[in-house]
């Protein structure tokens, strides 16, 4: 009995495990990541593993005494064995059930790399049933650990996993360094790398055979399998976006990547539960100009703040770009906003020379991404006519102030992904340019560290003025939101507050009337959990 007890225990602790190698599998794979994931929600585990793991021990000790009185030999031990065998699984599959309850946003993805981990991590439970088993303790006891199984199969699998990412990372090293011929360009920045890279891309089409990093592929396994399986011989030019959490990443991308060009969009409050400060946040993005050569091209989005900062510091040959400023490289002028996309003059800051330009981009903030890629694009040669050419040609990024039909004649603006408190006051100003009334769909702001909550509060009363309707995702987490719009003067009865996108959207359903304009604001990332 206590053999088929250990295995249905390992068996059903590693049946439970794929919620948390999923969430391991969110987090990139990065153990610390994890741990700070677990510490956030720990009713992932005391209100699950822990007791139906505590609780089938003590059951079966219970069942056993109790048995004894009744029955001989060791039928007591096989009969406590079976009644706490089939709670035990019970308990197991609705624990299951329970935690994947919630529409996924993105699956768990069974890459090789998963599937070794998945692989490791029953060998593990098996091993731990085991033991536990041969001291004669009921292998029950192993389900209280189910959520520090993927933690320990992770790091028992880091170093395998590090052979074959340096085996993968060294055949693109490679293949980069075949490739003396090619222009490889780096874009780092707290936010507005990805539309960076893709405005960049769209201008310098104009003139030359481009590959750019698709979506959000900015980590050093990102790059690496995209140099191996898409660059070609033809591309002239390889973008690759840059991101980082923490301290060195952007320097490990630098050292396989070694690009000639690099861009700095801006330096922010991203990721403050990592990097600690903005100050750290700054150092990060600097490692991409420090990692240029000597003869390597810096270009740097003027903020008046930490950019500037970081432009001052820089040596070699460095570009200042921006629409506010009278010493800047590159500069857009007369620019007039509206809810249809951008107009502006662009101006060489060198040659004097001007063109007009315009674009479908939303936001007086991309018109600061697209100068930034222009004068780029005009240290690579292009004419000013080519460049106001592609900037024409620049489409929306998908999630960032994406212009959508909504139902019901409502009008949608999608900026869902990777909200952050410049994008998100950038989106509020987008929003009130647009006739008609407005409504905002947020969760606000997450991994903002220590300052989470006065971030959030300072997002609801930005919102008062430019919204109508408020309707926030996320009971607890939003309450700063509520206390910032309530403050700055809006009504409860104009606020709404949901438990899920799900329910926000029906919420909307209801209130939205024909001609309103939906703002849809962030969007949580997918292993956010809270206490609702």
């Amino acid at each position: 009995m206590n053999i088929i007890i250990c295995l249905v225990a390992a068996l059903a602790s590693a049946w439970v495990a794929r919620y948390y190698l999923h969430m391991l599998q969110l987090e990139s794979y990065q153990l610390d990541g994890y741990i700070r994931w677990l510490k956030k929600n720990p009713d992932k585990h005391l209100g699950g593993t822990l007791t139906i793991g505590v609780a089938a021990t003590i059951a079966y000790y219970v069942l056993w005494l109790l048995l004894r009185v009744f029955m001989k030999g060791g039928a007591s031990s096989v009969v406590a064995g079976i009644l706490t065998l089939i709670g035990f699984v019970l308990a197991a599959f609705m624990l299951d059930r329970r935690l994947h309850s919630q529409p996924e946003k993105k699956p768990i993805a069974y890459t090789p790399r998963m599937k070794r981990l998945y692989a490791c991590l029953c060998v593990i439970a098996l091993a731990v049933a085991a033991i536990f088993t041969a001291i004669g303790v009921p292998a029950y006891i192993l389900f209280v650990g189910v959520p520090y199984l993927a933690l320990a199969a992770g790091g028992a699998m880091t170093p395998v996993e590090k052979a074959i990412n340096d085996h993968y990372l060294n055949d693109a090293r490679q293949k980069l360094e075949a490739r003396p011929d090619l222009i490889k360009i780096g874009i780092t920045g707290s936010y507005g790398k990805t539309s960076t890279k893709f405005i960049l891309a769209t201008i310098l089409s104009e003139k030359y055979d481009v590959l750019a990093t698709p979506a959000s592929f900015n980590t050093p396994m990102g790059l690496t399998r995209v140099i191996r399986e898409r660059l070609e011989d033809h591309h002239q030019v390889f973008i690759a976006e840059m991101g980082a959490r923490h301290v060195g990443d952007i320097k490990e991308l630098v050292e396989l990547v070694h690009p000639t060009i690099g861009l700095l969009t801006s330096v922010g409050p991203q990721h403050l539960e990592t990097f600690g400060d903005v100050a750290t946040v700054a150092n990060t993005k600097f490692e991409l100009i420090e990692g240029l050569p000597q003869d390597g091209l810096a270009f740097f989005a003027s903020d008046g703040g930490e950019v500037d900062k970081l432009y001052a510091r820089a040596k070699g040959k460095k570009f200042l770009t921006g629409t506010r400023g009278m010493r800047l490289d590159m500069k857009a002028e007369d620019i007039a906003v509206n809810q249809n996309g951008s107009v502006f003059t662009l101006k060489d800051g060198v040659t004097g020379e001007k063109v007009p330009c315009e674009t479908k981009l939303l936001g007086r903030h991309n018109i600061g991404n697209i100068v930034l890629a222009c004068c780029a694009a005009r240290q690579l040669g292009l004419s000013m006519e080519e460049i106001a050419r592609g900037v024409s040609k620049i489409e929306p990024v998908e999630h960032r102030l994406q212009l959508l039909p909504g139902a019901n004649g409502m009008t949608v603006i999608d900026d869902a992904f990777n909200s952050n408190p410049v994008g998100a006051k950038a989106a509020l100003d987008v929003l009130a340019a647009f006739p008609g009334r407005h409504v905002i769909v947020t969760p606000g702001m997450v991994e903002q560290g220590e300052r989470e909550d006065e971030i959030n509060r300072q997002f609801g009363a930005q919102m008062v003025g430019k919204a109508d309707e408020v309707i926030l995702v996320g009971k607890k987490h939003t309450r700063p939101i509520a206390e910032g719009l309530m403050a700055a003067g809006m009504g409860p009865e104009h606020i709404y507050v949901t438990a899920s996108l799900e329910e926000a959207t029906g919420v909307l359903g209801k209130i939205g009337q024909m001609g309103d304009v939906v703002l849809f604001e962030n969007d949580l990332p997918d292993n956010y959990n809270e206490d609702q």
